[in-house]
């Protein structure tokens, strides 16, 4: 079990907003657009979703080779075997980064932000990716609502725990998650203890497709902190790292509103 402080002196990392550039006549927070960014982030989602219909193509197509030369009677191994288990290590890698870079682009789209349980969505999340043997995750959920859109919060917390999970040099380790509020800000902070990221790459890894390690290494996209970092500034808030726990790892720390009034007419439902 992780050992999570008993006092109330946590604090949210300060933020500033330029109310010349980022409020309406009400004060309201309003994310910066651009008619370009926008039309850029259309063609994103339009490339993406096309073309994985024929990665999925492909990634099927080693699997039908191998069936077919089985039915023949011809054994697969040697440069085949190899040249084989490539196409598919690369195929796959490939069809997660569409997938990544879909949801990327669908970030405050096509949903509807309300007030959401964020415990609910916690268990729905670690049904699916699973946790994988020898990784804890303990929350400490000081509070449970949070307003947001519930594909991105979702969004969020995947990509905060699966890349803590990811990223450890460790065949074990320890996952903290914490939520508590203050001063009208919800801050979400996913803490691990492992290898930890060089201070000199704080900005670095938030960067869209950016990876420390080679692919090789650590299989991944690198959009996992930029789907962070995005969500958080859609809703007003911010992403930034500090140390983990037990003397070692990394400390993700999201700030978002408890209340945002990030959409100056509502986030975007069709498409």
């Amino acid at each position: 079990m992780l050992e999570m402080p008993a006092d109330d002196t946590r604090r949210c990392t300060s933020m500033t907003v330029d109310a010349s550039e980022k409020t309406d006549n009400s004060g309201r927070y309003i994310p910066a657009t651009n008619t370009s960014s926008q039309e850029f982030e259309d063609f994103i989602y339009l490339v993406s979703h096309d073309v994985r219909n024929s990665v999925r193509a492909l990634i099927e197509l080693p699997q039908w080779i191998v069936e077919d030369l089985a039915q023949a009677g011809v054994r697969i191994d040697g440069s085949v075997a190899e040249s084989i288990e490539l196409m598919n290590r690369h195929t796959g890698r490939l069809d997660r980064m569409l997938v990544d870079l879909l949801s990327f682009s669908r970030i405050g789209r096509m949903q509807e932000v309300r007030e959401v349980e964020l415990d609910l969505v916690l268990t729905e999340m670690l049904e699916e990716m699973r946790l994988p043997p020898g990784f804890t995750l303990v929350p400490e959920l000081d509070t449970n609502l949070i307003t947001i859109g519930e594909r991105d919060i979702r969004t969020l917390l995947l990509a905060l725990v699966s890349n803590a999970v990811k990223h450890h040099d460790r065949s074990s380790g320890n996952i903290s998650l914490s939520v508590f509020e203050r001063d009208e800000m919800v801050c979400i902070t996913v803490s691990d203890d492992g290898p930890g990221i060089p201070e000199k790459f704080h900005e670095k890894v938030f960067g869209a497709m950016t990876t420390l390690r080679p692919r090789d290494e650590v299989e991944g996209s690198g959009m996992g902190l930029a789907l962070v970092q995005k969500i958080a500034r859609i809703y007003g808030g911010q992403a930034s790292l500090g140390p983990g726990i037990h003397g070692r790892g990394t400390s993700v720390e999201v700030v978002l509103p408890r209340e945002p009034d990030a959409w100056a007419d509502g986030p975007q439902n069709s498409r």
